[in-house]
Formats: structure tokens, sequence, C-alpha cells
């Protein structure tokens, strides 16, 4: 069994020798063994989920948990779990390194990827400001805590590297709360976007004073070239990938496996193109693809291709954390456990604590310090925010595996092996504090703070909700009286089995309201039909009315324009209005005469269409989401208000497509000949799906069918119908539509 260890490992500790050496050997146990670990770790994992499904205790805090009494059962007893042990002590030897390769590309690209772009942009002067210099003030502070009061004869470069060790953030439990409660967007992307450039900036710090310790040149100069070259060649390698990946998915038609390979992939191979080949932040590497995959590739993924990605990816992340988090607990244990006593003796528990208060002292430094400029930048932050971004400073698995990292790497005359112990017993105690204690009451902090209840606004918008459920069950009722099978059945019985509309009146308008013209009010309406307005453009692009640039362009406006909803009408109009008119200086420089005439021709036609899509996308989301809030609110003042809005926005593009229904005719019919034809293949597609569900056709039936509508859609996207326009040379000068726009 040792050998087996010995030879996947590629290096292990003095400790880990000892440790698995106490073990008889058992010809019974193999490698495979730590599948079996795998997979209990999973069914373990999964039944908690399902037991905690609905209660406040965090799921992260669970598998910690498990991890240690697991952990605890095989090292700190004289039992032996069998293959379960063995597979936990295989798993407990693997080298630091692999498993961040293994764990961390899945769980940052997913999390990355996840994330609101526009959300990203906004709040991304706070989140560099948190990672960066809060990153700098955090390790300082611990460092510095660490030297002047711990008894261990650390110098100034140990010190500081635990604490640069403890400076990523590992808020999983405290995002998943806040989404939970309804808190809002920004605070959450705050915390959640500083937890992904934390990770990345941290560990290049640990790295930087873990070279430090073992015995590097640590010059002004060579600190200085190693950080830029871990940060900007690792942002430069991200985009890179970035930009290849994005133009392979280009080529991909409704192929959802293949995407869910390509960014696999690619998130694994840029990991450890960066980390092992270029010498840079594999994390940062990671963290930028994702953005630049949620920046540049969201709408490559239409339908239900883009919800299977983002199942596929949420499988994914479960999966790597419910491993992590419960190997995080085992790790735990053994490091508490061992025969190593030595480093946990006398008072070493009590500094524990007193690190643990350390680490949240430091939390509030950077937060305070860094406060008057959060402030300022991005949506701002208030103290109430400020409090809770300064409780969800949590350390999870990348902490841990650094501190193993340490552990392997100790032994010698640079690091000795009972630091190495020490550093890895304090973190993995720092990690399960954190994660017990912030994780588990930031539900209470939040309600002393008063931010898990719902505005007046929502209480009043969820009772019109009730109401109108009522209203369709009884409408549903009805519908079923003349039904043969289903006629005779009792309302009053059927009611009472629906809990959700026991406390509603039979009559669903008596006293049911959705607000008044208060401004609070508006805005929370507004709000909701920008929603809708770009819940209509995922629709029109998965119909092939519009292309992906330009629902990238429609998406953008309406993030724009819910930025600005609390101080004005609605204007997502605004962010398009530059898409449907020539600049000036475009317009000279296409009366050059260095231009050629059908080069001038195809960018007056790409522009047209383009701002017709715009056009046309924006009056049928708008009259989508108006129609859509009229049957949801009736006519009452505060929709009538926003309907309003809605319409007055619209009046520009109305006129923008009549004048081009007035020059350029054969635009409009290239556009809705475009759009009918993939319509119709949709429509196609449709119906042989089911036809199949039905049973009316079978497999190989299906399959031929289907891939010859699939190659009727792929031909009108890579050679859609073109439009030549006539009188090429005094196209320009001659049309009024063009000098109008």
């Amino acid at each position: 069994m040792t050998s087996i260890i010995d030879a996947a490992v590629p290096y292990r500790s003095p400790e880990k020798a000892i440790s698995s050496s106490s073990y008889p050997a058992d010809s019974a146990s193999g490698p495979v063994d730590a599948v079996i670990f795998a997979g209990i770790s999973l069914v373990l994992g999964t039944a908690c989920r399902q037991l905690f499904n609905g209660t406040r205790v965090p799921y992260t805090v669970v598998l910690l948990v498990i991890g240690i009494v697991l952990g605890s059962l095989e090292y700190g007893t004289n039992h032996n779990l069998g293959k379960m042990g063995h597979g936990i002590r295989i798993w407990n030897d693997i080298n630091s390194d692999l498993l961040l390769a293994v764990f961390l590309p899945a769980l940052l690209f997913e999390s990355s990827f996840s994330m609101d772009v526009h959300q990203i942009k906004r709040c991304l002067g706070q989140m560099v400001l948190l990672a960066g210099p809060g990153v700098l003030i955090s390790t300082f502070c611990i460092g510095s805590f660490l030297k002047l009061s711990f008894p261990y004869n650390w110098d100034w470069k140990t010190s500081l590297l635990l604490g640069g060790l403890l400076g990523a953030t590992d808020p999983v439990a405290v995002v998943a709360l806040l989404k939970e409660l309804g808190a809002s967007k920004k605070l959450t992307t705050i915390i959640d976007g500083e937890s992904l450039m934390n990770d990345g900036v941290s560990v290049v710090v640990f790295q930087l004073f873990f070279r430090m310790v073992m015995g590097n040149n640590s010059d002004w100069g060579s600190i200085i070239k190693f950080l830029v070259q871990n940060s900007f060649g690792a942002v430069g390698i991200g985009i890179a990938f970035g930009i290849a990946s994005v133009l392979w998915l280009r080529f991909v038609f409704n192929d959802i496996v293949v995407q869910i390979t390509v960014t696999l992939s690619v998130s694994y191979f840029a990991y450890y193109t960066a980390q092992e080949w270029a010498g840079v932040s594999g994390i940062l590497t990671v963290m930028t693809l994702g953005m630049f995959f949620a920046a540049f590739a969201r709408t490559a993924f239409k339908g239900d291709n883009h919800q299977s990605l983002h199942h596929f990816w949420e499988m994914v992340a479960y999966i790597a954390n419910t491993l992590v988090f419960i190997l995080s607990g085992v790790i735990i244990a053994e490091g508490v456990l061992s025969s190593q006593k030595y480093s946990y003796e006398g008072n070493s528990w009590g500094f524990l604590f007193l690190l643990y208060l350390y680490v949240q002292l430091s939390r509030c430094v950077v937060v305070g310090v860094l406060y008057p400029l959060l402030r300022r930048f991005g949506y701002g932050l208030n103290w109430k925010e400020s409090i809770i971004l300064t409780w969800s400073g949590l350390r999870g698995a990348v902490s841990l595996s650094l501190a193993l990292s340490v552990k392997q790497s100790s032994g010698n005359s640079y690091l000795s092996s009972e630091t190495g112990t020490r550093f890895l017993f304090f973190t993995g105690g720092i990690v399960f504090l954190t994660l017990v204690v912030n994780g588990s009451t930031t539900q209470l902090l939040l309600h002393l703070l008063h931010m898990d209840t719902l505005t007046a606004t929502k209480k009043r918008i969820l009772e019109h909700t009730k109401c109108e459920m009522m209203k369709t069950a009884l409408n549903a009722f009805e519908n079923l009286g003349d039904d043969e099978e289903l006629g005779s059945a009792d309302w009053q019985t059927v009611i009472r089995h629906i809990s959700c509309l026991r406390d509603l009146e039979v009559n669903p308008r008596n006293g049911c309201e959705a607000g008044n013209l208060d401004p609070t009010n508006i805005m929370d309406i507004r709000i909701r039909f920008l929603n809708g307005v770009q819940a209509a453009y995922w629709e029109l692009l998965d119909d092939g009315r519009i292309t992906h640039s330009t629902s990238n362009v429609l998406m953008q406006s309406v993030d724009e324009a819910l930025d600005l909803v609390y101080t004005e009408s609605l204007c997502d109009w605004r962010g398009l209005k530059t898409c449907v008119r020539f600049p000036n200086y475009y317009y000279k420089f296409l009366k050059s005469r260095i231009i050629p005439r059908k080069l001038v021709t195809y960018l007056i036609v790409e522009r047209l269409e383009s701002a017709c899509y715009i056009s046309s996308a924006f009056l049928r989301a708008h009259r989508t989401a108006r129609q859509q809030m009229h049957d949801f609110l009736g006519n009452s003042d505060i929709a009538s208000t926003v309907i309003n809005e809605s319409e007055v926005e619209g009046e520009e593009a109305k006129q923008f497509l009549e004048d081009v229904r007035d020059s350029f005719p054969e635009v409009l019919s290239v556009l809705k000949t475009r759009q009918v034809t993939h319509y119709v293949l949709n429509h196609l597609n449709g119906y042989i799906k089911n036809l199949e569900k039905v049973g009316l056709l079978e497999g190989k039936e299906v399959s031929h069918l289907h891939d010859a509508v699939q190659s009727d859609l792929k031909k009108l996207l890579r050679n859609p119908p073109l439009l030549k326009l006539a009188n090429v040379n005094d196209l320009i000068a001659t049309n009024p539509l063009l000098r109008a726009l």
C-alpha cells in the first residue's frame, strides 16, 4: 500500500510518511479506493444538501463537519475504515498543486462565467481595491500581529507568508445566503467578485513571500518583476485563450456537447499553460477567461443550449465544492490529530482563537481604510453593506491548499517541519472558525441590520401576485367544469390541498392593488419592465430575429438603463441612438475617394441592416413587455405611467424604420426574408421533436430530418440573403436618409 501511494504522489513530507506507514498493509487496497472516497463524499454531500434544504445552515459548513468527522475516525482513533480509510489517505496525500489544478479551474470558471458583466464593470473599482490594496493591507496586518505577539520566533518573511496565505477569501456560504434572501445584487457582486480577484492576488503574494522564505532573491527589482509578470501575464494569457475559444465557438453550430467541451477543456488548458508553462498565476488566468466568456460569448449559447451550459457548470461546481470542503475537513482533522502533537500542546489552541480575532480585525482595517473610496466607486457602499462585507471574509479551500503545500515543502534549512505543521493547523482552524462562526451568523446579522426584509413595494407586488394566482386557479377550475373526467371535483377540497392559496380570499380582486405613484413604486416597476424587455431580447435571439452582435448591444442598453431608474424615466433607447445613425466622421470617411465603391456599399448596407435589427427588436421587446405589464397589473396608475414612458421611448425607433421603408425598402425586405426563413426552420424543428415525443417518429428518422433542418439553418447563418443597391457612386450624396442619420 505504501509503495502505491509513494508512486502516485510526486512528493510526500516525512509526517505523511509516518502517518501512512502506521497502518498495516492491506493487500485488498489499491488506488481505486480513492474513487470510493469520492463516491461516498458525493453521496453524503447530496444527502445533507437534501436534508438541510430550506434551513439556514450553510451547506459548506455541513461538508466541512462531515470531513472532520471522517478524518477524526481515520486519524484520531484506532478504527481502520478499510477501503474508505485508504481512500482518505490517498486523497490526503495528494500533492497540493495537483489539488489546485483539479478543482480550481472548474470552480473559478463557473463563478466568473456566471457573473453579470455589467455589474462587474460598475463594481470593478471596488473589487480591485479590495483584491489589490486590500490583500496587501490584510497581509501586512496579520503578519505584523503574528510577528509581534506569537512566541514562535518567526522572521518577518515567515509571518508575512502566513498573512498572505490567509488573504484568500471564500465567501461561498455568504454569497449563497445573500442570493437566497434577496440582498442587493451590487453587494453580492462585490463580495463574489472580490473573492475571485482575491484568490489570484493572494496566491501571487503568497508565492512572492514563499520564494523569499525559501532563499530566492528578494530585492525590489525582482519583486516588482515577479508581480508584474504574474498579474499582467496571467491576464494576457486569459484574454488570448478567451479570444481563441470564442472564435472557435463561432464555427460550432447548435452542438451543445462541443460547446460545453470547449469551455471545460479551455479552462483547464489555460490554467496549465499559465501555471506550469508560463510561470504566472493560473487562478488569475482562469478568472480572466471566465469573465471574457461572460462578456463576449454569453449570446453564443441560445435557448436550451444556454440552460444546458449553465446547468453543466453548476453541477461541476457542486461536485468540486463537495469534494473540496469534505477533503478540507479531513485535512484539518489529520493536522490536529496526527502523531505530531508538539505543535498543538500548551497554548496553541489559544493562539488559534487569537489568530481568528486578528483575521477579523485585519478585515475591519481593510474595509475601514478603503471605505471612503468604496463609497465613491461604482454603485457606492453604505455602512450596513460595509458591515456585511467585513463579516464575509471567510477562508476556504485555496488557503488550505496553500497551507498544505507549505507543509509538504517544509523540513529543510529554510522552513522547519514544525513551522509547516503549525501553518496547516492554524489555517485549518481559521477555515473552520470563519465558516462556522461567520457563515452561520450572517443571516442573524442581516436580520439585525434589517437587510433581509421586503420593501413596501415588493410586498404589494407579492400580494398582488398571490391574488393573480387565485384568479388563475379559479379560471383553471372553471375550465375543467365541462371535462367528463374532472368536472365533478369539489373546489373547497381542492383549495385545502393547495397551501399557497389557503390564506387568500375567493374573490382575488378584493383589496389587491399594485401600488400608487410613489417614486419608489415607479422605480421598482421600471426595473421589472426592463427585465421583461431583456427577457424578450433573449427570445428574439432564440427565434433568429436578431444576431449575436445585435443582442449584445440591446442587452447592454437595458443594463445601462437599469442604473438610471432611480433618477430618470425609461431610457434604454438612449444607449441605442448611436447605433442607428452615422457619425460625421464615418460619413466623411465613406465619401472619400480612397474607399472602393463596393466597400462603401457593404458598409452602408451592414450599418442599415444592423440599425433595422436594433430598432425593430427594440419595438417588439417593448411591445411584449407592455403587454405583460398590462396583463399583470391591469390599468393601475403605476402601470400606465411606465407603459406611457415605454411608448415615448419607441417614437424615434418607429420614425427610423419608416424612413428606411421609404428610402431603402430592399433592406427591410431582406431582413424580413431572413427572419421568416429562420422562423420556418425553427418551426419545422419543433414539429419534428413533437412527432418524436408522441411516438410517431423513431430515432433514425428523427436524426435524418433533424440533420436536414440543421443543415439549412447553418447555411442561413453562414450565407444569408444579400442585398445589392443600385447607383452606388451617388448613394451617399443623394440619399436623404443617410444625410439625416
